[in-house]
C-alpha cells in the first residue's frame, strides 16, 4: 500500500522524500469502502513515527550495553572482595591506561562508576518511556484516520 511504502522509505531516510504538492496529488490510498488522502500532515506523522521507533530501538541497545557494563563492573568488583588483603596495588582502566591504586581506591572507584551507570540507563529508560507515549498517541491518530490502510506493529520496538 501506499502508505506503507511512504512510511517504509522514511524510516530509511529519516526524513520526507515527497514534497507537500506531491503528497497532497498522489498519494491517496484506496480502502475497502473509501478513499483516504494522505495529506502532508499525514506523511509528516508517519515520518515523526517512523524517527522515534528508530530512535526507541537505539536507546534500547544503548540501555542493553550500559547494562551489561553495568555487570561487568559489579563482577570486578566481586572479584575484588574475594582478593587477599595482603594485594597491594590493583590496576584500573582509565581509557587505554591502566592506573595502580590501593584496594580501597579502585572499589570506590568501581563503586562511583556503577552508580553513574545506573543513572544513565535509568536516564535512558525514561527517554524510551516518553517516546513510546508519543508514538501511542501517533499510532491512535493515523490508525482513526487510515483504520486497516497502515500497519505500524510490523516493527513495534517492545
Amino acid at each position: 500500500m501506499l502508505i506503507e511504502a511512504l512510511w517504509v522509505q522514511s524510516r530509511f531516510d529519516g526524513r520526507s522524500f515527497c514534497s507537500e504538492e506531491e503528497v497532497e496529488m498522489a498519494a491517496t490510498v484506496k480502502g475497502a469502502n473509501e478513499d483516504v488522502n494522505v495529506t502532508f500532515e499525514d506523511q509528516q506523522k508517519i515520518n515523526k513515527f517512523a524517527r522515534n521507533t528508530s530512535r526507541v530501538t537505539e536507546l534500547k541497545n544503548e540501555i542493553k550495553t550500559k547494562k551489561k557494563t553495568l555487570q561487568n563492573l559489579q563482577d570486578a568488583s566481586d572479584d575484588l572482595m574475594m582478593l587477599d588483603d595482603d594485594v597491594e596495588v590493583i590496576p584500573y582502566q582509565i581509557g587505554d591506561t591502566f592506573i595502580s591504586h590501593s584496594q580501597e581506591e579502585t572499589q570506590e572507584m568501581l563503586d562511583t562508576a556503577k552508580e553513574t551507570l545506573e543513572q544513565e540507563v535509568k536516564s535512558l529508560e525514561d527517554r524510551v518511556s516518553s517516546i513510546q507515549q508519543v508514538l501511542g498517541e501517533l499510532k491512535v491518530q493515523l490508525y482513526a484516520k487510515f483504520g486497516n490502510n497502515i500497519n505500524l506493529d510490523a516493527d513495534d520496538p517492545e
